[in-house]
């Protein structure tokens, strides 16, 4: 690859109905993050919505502000087996009005998780220890995406022991792509690498096929016809899921 995966503007959504359109044909498939990888009900979130670090650091479900059109989280899970606890992966895809938006949105996310390196997911689950590192196409690493941002820290739920959690956030033109992992307890240092290197790849074929609409003009915007995909009704918010669009919740 010559050069990082992106979407030029003139490409992308315009409007609210065309961006639900457009997330909802995006290509994200359970087994995409792992072998053994499966639909976690609910599987989908509202468009509509998106989630908001408060001031004193736990997440909420808001309306979208007038500078994104859409967002849509998908969740999945690696179930339990030979006591080994399950893995939670969320993706979520945002859809940004223009460039300079998503880029302050990925500016926001790494302010999130300096002022908050501890956070509330919901009522049971935090995140805590995030340590932060951003990157810019160019900046000595694989060119995947345009700006890239990843966090890492330990996951407690329910006051049990803390476990590994990773979050990746990529920006491909006016949208950004984020997933976290939630690691199951029972695994080796070993295992849980390869759980971070396989949702590194997982979120790295959904910029591919952010790249590919765009090439093709299957986005909907001014370059392509709208997709043909799901309607844009709300689907359901995935319980107990960090959906947040920025910092350690999305």
């Amino acid at each position: 690859m010559s050069g990082p995966y992106t979407l030029a503007e003139d490409r992308a959504p315009k409007t609210r109905a065309e961006a639900v359109t457009f997330v909802r044909d995006l290509d994200v498939r359970p087994d995409s993050f792992g072998s053994g990888f499966r639909v976690r009900e609910p599987f989908e979130s509202d468009p509509a919505q998106w989630a908001v670090l408060g001031q004193d650091c736990p997440w909420r479900r808001e309306a979208l502000p007038d500078t994104v059109l859409a967002g849509l989280t998908r969740a999945c899970e690696l179930p339990e087996q030979d006591g080994k606890g399950p893995v939670y992966v969320s993706v979520t895809v945002t859809v940004h009005r223009d460039v300079v938006s998503a880029r302050r949105d990925m500016a926001g996310a790494l302010e999130s998780a300096m002022r908050c390196p501890e956070q509330r997911l919901n009522a049971t689950d935090r995140v805590r220890g995030l340590y932060s590192q951003v990157d810019a196409y160019g900046d000595a690493r694989s060119a995947i995406s345009e700006d890239d941002l990843t966090e890492s820290g330990e996951w407690l739920a329910d006051g049990g022991k803390a476990r590994p959690f990773d979050w990746y956030k990529f920006r491909v033109g006016p949208v950004t792509v984020a997933a976290t992992a939630r690691h199951g307890a029972g695994r080796s240092e070993d295992e849980d690498s390869a759980i971070t290197s396989d949702m590194a790849k997982g979120v790295a074929l959904v910029a591919a096929d952010i790249d590919r609409q765009g090439r093709s003009g299957e986005t909907g915007g001014t370059g392509g016809t709208a997709g043909t995909g799901a309607t844009a009704e709300p689907a359901a918010e995935p319980t107990g899921e960090p959906t947040a669009t920025e910092g350690a919740g999305q």
